[in-house]
């Protein structure tokens, strides 16, 4: 009987919280399977509101694939609900 008990291990890159900084550090596009992980969506709900064009961010076509801004993603992460009132300074 052994008395190893298992490591505490981050999870894996695709279930870790989707931080500004983890965005950032896609580059300047990825893929729509990887804007959907970061809005909260399926790859399939992702593709399909790509080819829909209701995916919350333009997507690029080139060729057969779908590409997406980065700072497009960041924009809709960052912005602020215009219904609210300005945070006062």
């Amino acid at each position: 009987m052994s008395s190893r008990q298992p490591s505490a291990q981050p999870p894996p890159p695709d279930q870790s919280p989707w931080t500004l900084e983890r965005v950032r550090a896609l580059g300047t596009v990825t893929d729509v399977a990887t804007a959907g992980q970061i809005f909260g969506l399926s790859r399939s709900s992702a593709y399909q509101m790509a080819r829909d064009g209701t995916l919350p961010v333009p997507v690029i076509k080139v060729g057969s694939r779908y590409r997406v801004s980065v700072t497009a993603i960041i924009a809709v992460l960052t912005a602020t609900d215009p219904s609210r009132p300005p945070p006062k300074t």
